[in-house]
């Protein structure tokens, strides 16, 4: 979630969402930043990380994860 989205409403109930989830969540500096590491040229204020079965993405998302989940303790 980017910690620069205008009202910053516009995300405060994922928080509480994702602790009720157990999902791990992180706050990021700029919505541009978000949106270059999500791969487009537009700000983005919230994006989620899932894993599909076979991915040949899925080491590297698993690694994503965990820094996130180190960065929670």
């Amino acid at each position: 979630m980017a910690a620069d989205a205008e009202p910053l409403e516009i995300i405060l109930h994922l928080p509480l969402l994702c602790e009720v989830k157990n999902v791990p969540y992180v706050f990021v500096r700029s919505k541009q930043a978000l949106g270059r590491a999500c791969g487009v040229s537009r700000p983005v204020i919230a994006t989620s990380v899932t894993i599909k079965e076979g991915s040949q993405l899925k080491p590297q998302i698993q690694s994503t994860q965990m820094a996130i989940e180190r960065l929670l303790v």
